[in-house]
């Protein structure tokens, strides 16, 4: 009889130690995606940082671009990609304006969606 009292006491205790193992294991589990959805946040905010670094590069070089009026003009960076965008007086301020911007470093492509607005218009 003590035989069996001991024997139930150690299952018992296997019970227990299972059944803390195992919590152990789900708590890990759920922490894992908590810290991989705040790096991506971390990624997300250095993308976004990263894109408006760029597009206030791309603005610099068009004010120091001559012949360029960068008054109406819009610079929006994602991933590299630029958009221009907004209007200038003249169609070769649009041309000036597209090879100022693929010269800054950084810029892999230029979408050029300005539009020709006469001044006074």
């Amino acid at each position: 009889m003590k035989a069996s009292t001991a024997m139930k006491m150690v299952g018992g205790a296997l019970i227990v130690l299972a059944s803390l193992n195992a919590s152990a294991q789900s708590s890990d589990a759920a922490a894992a995606p908590a810290a991989a959805a705040s790096s991506s946040a971390t990624t997300g905010k250095q993308a976004k940082a990263a894109n408006r670094a760029l597009g206030r590069k791309v603005r610099s070089a068009l004010a120091k671009t001559k012949g360029v009026s960068v008054a109406n003009i819009n610079v929006r960076a994602r991933g590299g990609a630029v958009t221009l965008a907004g209007t200038v007086p003249d169609q070769s301020q649009v041309d000036l304006a597209t090879q100022a911007a693929q010269g800054v470093a950084g810029v892999t492509s230029v979408k050029n969606a300005l539009t020709v607005r006469p001044v006074g218009q």
